[in-house]
């Protein structure tokens, strides 16, 4: 189980979707707009150590949904600086630093760690979840000289690895605008 994320009651300044409708035009993999971008849907972990909020959202531009995990620190991360999103106010917890989480190793230890053990999104202290994520669990390779993380950003199902089998995924499925089911693999590990 990947426990319980604690979800303050709170303001954000700026708020998440203008932070990134100001980051995501810089990044090669975003053909969308900044002017239409739109929160579609999230996910979160829950760092065992208690100290970095993990989320991943999912954002639609001119009819393409991207995913964004980030995550969010109270101090810089000196060694990710180059994936640093922004700052933020957080009413609760003061200023936030926000992160491209796949320059997080918090993250990528958390992802990989769910991928392995065929565990899910965190519960949330409050409000609603709106999408859910399944790791698919490994058997252990015993040739496997290493692993490969990768994150899929577009989510079109077009952009997902293939020419080799995977160790294991995460898949996520979540309900569209106009209410069709969505199901997208969002992480592949080689």
């Amino acid at each position: 189980m990947s426990g319980t994320a604690e979800i303050h009651e709170a303001t954000l300044t700026p708020g998440k979707l203008e932070l990134l409708a100001a980051w995501l035009p810089a990044q090669e993999w975003f053909l969308g707009d900044s002017d239409d971008v739109e929160r579609v849907a999230s996910y979160r972990f829950v760092d065992p150590e208690g100290e970095v909020g993990i989320e991943t959202i999912l954002v639609r531009s001119r009819g393409v949904t991207y995913q964004v995990p980030l995550t969010y620190r109270g101090a810089p991360l000196d060694e990710a600086k180059d994936y640093l999103v922004g700052t933020l106010e957080h009413s609760v917890l003061g200023t936030r630093h926000v992160y491209d989480a796949v320059g997080d190793p918090v993250y990528m230890v958390e992802l990989l760690r769910v991928i392995h053990e065929g565990d899910t999104e965190a519960d949330l202290s409050r409000g609603q979840k709106s999408m859910t994520v399944r790791g698919s669990g490994i058997v252990p390779v015993s040739n496997a000289a290493s692993e490969a993380m990768r994150v899929v950003r577009v989510l079109d199902g077009n952009h997902v690895p293939g020419s080799r089998v995977p160790l294991g995924t995460l898949e996520g499925r979540w309900t569209a605008a106009d209410g069709s089911v969505q199901e997208e693999t969002l992480a592949v590990l080689r």
